[in-house]
């Protein structure tokens, strides 16, 4: 994979945060809509509000990839727009709102301004379609929307039924997606593109996440997984957006990884040549395993969960609760009718395709690793096909392979994700120290380097892994195999240099101490 080039380490700047400084880490390869979440984020500033960024003298710096750094001595300050700096649709709303907000104080006349409501409503999601709104413009519309909602129940003594399309439920979660369906935007994929898919070698980084969305659809198709399962197409575009909705913004579990597993699992399909040794069935119980694999993901492992006995260790027994988690809500958007894509699969079908999907998604649970792969290597070398329960063995490896095949990648793809990666570890590192809980050492930002986070990894779980994954397909190992063993070198090339320049400061500093000794 050779080595890593400069241009793709992670980027840091300082921020003036409430008098504190503040550091912020982030890829190159984010988009400015990314990199403005974090701002806000690490800003203590609401999600989705516009913002500026200004350097000590108060000149403007732009908010993208290719930003100026700075030091600890020249820090940034995030300041938030005023509503009157917002766009023009993000007026309209306003005014909008304000306007149904007077006359209801004014006047009191809850039927005429529901009938108001509902036309205005009708009206606004109209020009959403139209207009193409971006997701984090939608989700402050409907936050205005709720607060509205709740006030005319709260004055109105009674619930107004609102007629638009987004699912405000009580406890605030959602699982249907917030765009209308028949204009999601359709992109036409390149055949470069198409055959770039197939390979474990795609940069992920290179895509919105619409763009995304389109090349999941494509492997649907691709597979002949739609007309397998008799899926309503525009129940499959529901789905997907469903599906985006409930990743949460992780630095490391979010949409991307999500397809970033299922595009490995798509492309060790077509590696592999799966679709002559498996039935089209597990080819989607595979799919969307990858697909549905991490929903929404808090960014704490099930190591904190534990420890902390929150609410999802406690309803499911410190028994992998965030895999049991990612199954429950996997299966909570299939059961909104709008978004089923097995609705028309037999019941008792249906009921075999849950249990596989669920056995797989649990399969992830790291705390499983030695058992799952023991199992499949008492099996790979009389391996059967047309035993069920080799198969499924065989299912659950593949998947835990996608899942943690980011060192598969070339090295500038691959290593971002390392960045990532660590930045939620330490989040979870510091938030355990916070809180009193045990700290695990390779996720303590004081103790862990990104090579020493990376070579135990890579030599005792991928590498063992994937050699046993190719006694049964030999194909891989140029495309899978050797990369690992590349990047197993890179990162100990790094720890040599690393420890050559630890050894050498302390011999600066023991130097220094003798000479400062009296004689």
């Amino acid at each position: 994979m050779g080595s890593s080039s400069s241009s793709y380490a992670p980027k840091t700047i300082y921020l003036d945060v409430d008098g504190k400084i503040q550091k912020v880490v982030f890829s190159r390869h984010c988009s400015p809509c990314d990199i403005k979440e974090l701002l806000c984020s690490s800003s203590n500033i609401p999600r989705n509000t516009a913002i500026m960024m200004v350097d000590p003298e108060g000149a403007l710096v732009s908010i993208d990839p290719t930003m100026p750094t700075n030091s600890p001595n020249s820090l940034y300050k995030v300041v938030p727009l005023s509503t009157g700096n917002l766009g023009d649709k993000e007026d309209m709303f306003q005014n909008v709102l304000s306007q149904v907000a007077d006359q209801f104080s004014r006047a009191f006349r809850i039927n005429e301004l529901k009938t108001e409501v509902t036309n205005r409503l009708a009206m606004l999601e109209k020009r959403v379609e139209l207009e193409g709104l971006k997701v984090v413009e939608i989700e402050r519309c409907k936050n205005e929307l709720k607060k509205l909602r709740d006030e005319m129940t709260s004055r109105g003594g009674g619930r107004v039924n609102c007629p638009c399309k987004y699912n405000f439920s009580d406890d605030g979660k959602k699982v249907t997606p917030r765009r209308d369906v028949p204009n999601y935007p359709k992109y036409t994929l390149s055949q470069e593109t198409i055959e770039a898919l197939k390979k474990p070698t795609f940069d992920v980084w290179h895509w919105e996440h619409n763009e995304m969305l389109s090349c999941l659809e494509y492997m649907y198709h691709d597979l002949g997984l739609v007309k397998e399962f008799n899926m309503n197409p525009i129940t499959l575009k529901r789905w997907l957006l469903a599906i985006q909705e409930n990743y949460r913004i992780n630095p490391f579990h979010n949409f991307r990884h999500c397809f970033c597993v299922s595009q490995m699992m798509y492309g060790m399909i077509h590696l592999c040549n799966l679709q002559e040794k498996l039935t089209l069935t597990d080819m989607g119980i595979l799919m969307t395993a990858a697909v549905c694999h991490d929903l929404d993901h808090p960014g704490y492992n099930n190591t904190y969960q534990i420890n902390a006995r929150t609410e999802l260790a406690v309803r499911y027994n410190d028994i992998s609760p965030l895999e049991n988690h990612h199954c429950a809500v996997a299966f909570q958007i299939l059961s909104l009718p709008e978004c089923n894509i097995f609705a028309n699969v037999d019941p008792e079908a249906f009921k075999q395709i849950r249990q596989a999907i669920i056995t797989l998604i649990l399969a992830t649970d790291m705390a499983r690793h030695g058992e799952i792969l023991d199992s499949f290597k008492h099996k790979v070398d009389n391996f059967d096909f047309t035993n069920e329960e080799h198969v499924t063995c065989l299912k659950m490896v593949l998947i835990k392979c996608c899942d943690i095949s980011n060192e598969v990648r070339p090295t500038d793809v691959a290593e971002p994700w390392v960045d990532c990666l660590l930045e939620e570890y330490f989040m979870q590192s510091d938030r355990e120290k916070s809180e009193g809980l045990p700290v695990a050492p390779f996720m303590d930002r004081d103790k862990v380097t990104k090579p020493t986070a990376q070579i135990g990894f890579i030599k005792f779980v991928l590498i063992p892994m994937f050699e046993t994954v190719m006694k049964l397909f030999p194909q891989i190992e140029e495309i899978m195999v050797q990369p690992l063993r590349d990047s197993r070198d890179h990162y100990e090339e790094l720890k040599q240099i690393d420890d050559a320049m630890t050894e050498g400061s302390s011999f600066v500093f023991k130097l220094r101490a003798d000479f400062k000794k009296p004689d």
